[in-house]
C-alpha cells in the first residue's frame, strides 16, 4: 500500500502574525501544507471506501439538510455524506492527521488563558471523518458553530480540514463569518437545532459578511469550534472530498460521561 510521504510544512510567514490573525478571525488557511502528490494518495484510498460504500457513514438522507433526499429510499437517499472514523480506517489521511507539522502549527494556536498546550491531541469522538459531497444530492450546510454539541472544560478546538482536490463556491466550499468565534449569541438568535436565523436582523448583516474559502489541493484549512461556518451544495460535476479532524489541548478535557470522551484522543 503506498503511504503519505513525511514532508515538512511550508515555511511559517510570521508566526506571530499568524496567531493575531487567527485570534481574530477565528480561522488561518495555510497555503501548500500538503503535497498535491500526496493528495493524491488520500484521495485513491478515500475513493476506494465510496464505490461500493464502506461504513461506517453517515447519509445525507439521515441529516435533513436543504437538498438532501427525504429519505433512504427516496431517489438519492443511498449517497453519503460522511465517511466515519477516518483515523482508524485511512492509513495516508492519517498520516496527515498526526504530522508533526500539524502539531506545530496548532499548538500555539489552542492557547486556554495565554498558555498553549504542552500537548496536542486529536478527538476520534468529533468530525474525524472524510466529507463526501456529491453532485446532484449534497446538501447545504446552516450556519452553525461545532461546538454547540461538544462538551470540554473550555469551547478551546481547532478543526484541520485538508483540500484534497481545488474548492470553491461552485462545489461546495466552506463559508465563515469572521470573528464570530468572539462573539456570545442570544437563544433568540438560533433555532432549535442551534444554527443562525437569518431571518432575524443581526444575523443577516453577519451573513452578509460571509467569505467563502477557495483552496486548492493540499491547502490547509485551520478553524475555531465556535467560527459559524456553513457550505452550498455541490453544483460540479465531480464529488468533493475533504478529510477533516478535530484537535485540542492537554488542558481541555471532555466532560466525562458525555458523548466527547466516547473514544481516547490521540496525542500528535
Amino acid at each position: 500500500m503506498s503511504e503519505v510521504a513525511v514532508r515538512d510544512a511550508p515555511p511559517r510567514i510570521d508566526l506571530a502574525a499568524e496567531l493575531a490573525s487567527f485570534q481574530r478571525d477565528g480561522y488561518l488557511v495555510v497555503r501548500g501544507f500538503w503535497s498535491p502528490a500526496d493528495c493524491a494518495l488520500i484521495e485513491r484510498e478515500v475513493r476506494g471506501a465510496l464505490d461500493p460504500v464502506l461504513g461506517p457513514v453517515e447519509y445525507e438522507a439521515e441529516v435533513g439538510y436543504p437538498g438532501a433526499p427525504v429519505d433512504r429510499g427516496a431517489p438519492g437517499g443511498d449517497t453519503p455524506r460522511r465517511l466515519l472514523f477516518a483515523y482508524s480506517r485511512f492509513p495516508t489521511l492519517r498520516r496527515f492527521a498526526t504530522a508533526p507539522a500539524l502539531r506545530d502549527y496548532l499548538a500555539p494556536l489552542l492557547q486556554v488563558d495565554g498558555s498553549a498546550p504542552s500537548r496536542v491531541l486529536l478527538s476520534q469522538c468529533h468530525h474525524n471523518c472524510v466529507m463526501t459531497k456529491a453532485p446532484g444530492f449534497s446538501s447545504a450546510t446552516l450556519w452553525h458553530q461545532d461546538v454547540r454539541y461538544w462538551s470540554f472544560a473550555e469551547p478551546a478546538l481547532i478543526s484541520a480540514w485538508l483540500a484534497i482536490g481545488p474548492e470553491h463556491a461552485g462545489n461546495g466550499a466552506l463559508q465563515v463569518i469572521a470573528g464570530t468565534h468572539r462573539e456570545r449569541f442570544a437563544p433568540e438568535r438560533l433555532d432549535e437545532r442551534k444554527f443562525l436565523r437569518p431571518e432575524v436582523p443581526a444575523n443577516a448583516a453577519l451573513i452578509a459578511t460571509a467569505r467563502t474559502v477557495e483552496l486548492a489541493a493540499g491547502d490547509l484549512l485551520l478553524f475555531h469550534c465556535r467560527t459559524f461556518h456553513a457550505a452550498g451544495r455541490n453544483g460540479s460535476d465531480s464529488v468533493k472530498l475533504s478529510p477533516v479532524f478535530t484537535y485540542r489541548g492537554d488542558s481541555n478535557p471532555p466532560l466525562p460521561g458525555t458523548r466527547s470522551s466516547a473514544y481516547p484522543d490521540i496525542p500528535l
